[in-house]
């Protein structure tokens, strides 16, 4: 079409109810954003929240590669709002593209603006720097690298095994940059914990919850690499259920507890449950069965696509189903060799997984997939999934909640155009707005 520009607003007016922010945002989300040097943040030493890299690169090259972008972080998120689209408050998570034609760079005043194509397409906002990130643990860590937050503030990121069990090729998951964004960082001389000690996690939220009076901090969510066989002599659930124990013990009611964790046996689920766990994320990651067989070869290995499908259909016994929230990785159905050749298949595709969960009360979420480039997906597939997929996922997602009368799943905010914080994909911005009236959307007594 001659232009990105072109091409965004070609599926604006094809897609009228698909919100014209969500467009931008899954453009952003799927092909990054290149930041001028008057952009990027002091680190922890400045007035703007830093990029954590909280679990996942989420970047379109390797450290070395983002220029002056390794070496003052950009922002975690920025916010979007009026230009020539008037696009309401649109939170999107950075993901740092060098080669993007959107670029964010300061005015001839100093004001931050969205460019693409080298025009001015909105203003932009970024995160301020939270008190809680000016103090650090006792021993000398930072809330940052401990326990950092994402969404605005809204959600508290424990990632706290920082790699994953599946390794190598035959097992990692091939879109998963986890392990190599852990060696990266290392190899940066960054402080990057692999196992996080319970201790510092209490300790870091103890400073979050003094220091953030207006309660922002609504959610924590646990997470990690996976576990096939133990850690510090502990199974999967025993891990990351210890966590959740320590903090519901020191923070009753404080914050939604949620844990991103394999598909596992129902018993394990409720340990989670026990620990006080309120919402069970077992990721699904992509639904076609031959293409979980070659994304997620450890996934198949060790556990399975049907019986994975069996436990999260369990866990709905456990958690019930509205709280149980899988994820899929939103794009890889097109990624080649193995993907789908056009956008009907894949959408059909996904839909079919959509349904599966949907007509059982279960309400999957999604990210939208970064190609990052050390990933076997990301070197064949630099430029990610078409735009037009993401669009009309959007659009599927939304028809098919309607379809099974499912509002928007818990723990993630407030849902609408101009109200969501989910910064990873654009599902939050899509739905109806409404008001909190669900007890976990509200934010919990101290």
């Amino acid at each position: 079409m001659g232009s990105r520009t072109a091409l965004v607003e070609d599926l604006m007016e094809r897609f009228p109810h698909v919100p014209r922010e969500a467009v931008f945002k899954e453009d952003l989300l799927r092909g990054g954003v290149a930041f001028d040097p008057s952009a990027l943040s002091d680190n922890e030493s400045g007035e703007v929240k830093p990029k954590s890299y909280f679990i996942f690169s989420f970047d379109h090259g390797t450290l070395p590669e983002l220029g002056e972008a390794a070496l003052r972080r950009p922002p975690e998120e920025i916010i979007l709002t009026g230009g020539p689209y008037d696009l309401r408050r649109t939170v999107v998570s950075v993901r740092v593209n060098p080669a993007s034609p959107y670029r964010v760079a300061a005015d001839e005043h100093g004001v931050l603006g969205l460019y693409l194509d080298g025009k001015r397409i909105s203003d932009v906002g970024v995160p301020p720097m939270p008190e809680y990130y000016r103090h650090t643990l006792s021993n000398g860590k930072s809330v940052m690298e401990v326990a950092p937050t994402i969404q605005w503030g809204y959600l508290i990121y424990l990632t706290v095994f920082r790699v994953c069990q599946y390794f190598g090729a035959k097992e990692e998951c091939q879109y998963c940059d986890i392990n190599h964004n852990w060696r990266q960082h290392k190899a940066a001389g960054r402080p990057y914990t692999g196992v996080k000690d319970v201790d510092e996690v209490l300790e870091a939220l103890e400073i979050i919850n003094r220091y953030d009076t207006a309660k922002a901090s609504t959610a924590y969510t646990l997470t990690g690499g996976a576990i096939t066989s133990k850690l510090q002599g502990r199974d999967e659930a025993d891990f990351y259920g210890m966590y959740a124990k320590a903090i519901e013990e020191h923070f009753p009611g404080r914050w939604i507890g949620k844990v991103v964790a394999q598909a596992l046996p129902k018993g394990d689920v409720q340990r989670f449950k026990d620990y006080g766990v309120q919402i069970y994320h077992p990721n699904y990651e992509v639904w076609d069965e031959y293409l979980f067989k070659m994304y997620c070869p450890g996934k198949e290995r060790y556990v399975g696509r049907d019986e994975w499908h069996k436990r999260i259909l369990d866990s709905a016994d456990v958690f019930g189903a509205r709280n149980v929230i899988p994820n899929f990785v939103a794009g890889v159905e097109m990624a080649e060799p193995f993907g789908f050749r056009t956008v009907d298949e894949a959408i059909a595709s996904t839909t079919e997984g959509l349904r599966f969960f949907m007509s059982r009360g279960i309400t999957p979420r999604f990210t939208t997939w970064c190609p990052e480039p050390t990933t076997p997906l990301g070197k064949a597939n630099p430029q990610g999934a078409p735009l037009e997929y993401h669009i009309r996922l959007l659009q599927a997602y939304r028809r098919t909640m309607e379809d099974f009368g499912l509002s928007s799943p818990p723990g993630y905010g407030p849902p609408g155009p101009g109200n969501a914080v989910f910064s990873v994909s654009s599902f939050m911005d899509s739905l109806p707005a409404r008001e909190a009236t669900d007890a976990m959307e509200t934010t919990p007594a101290v």
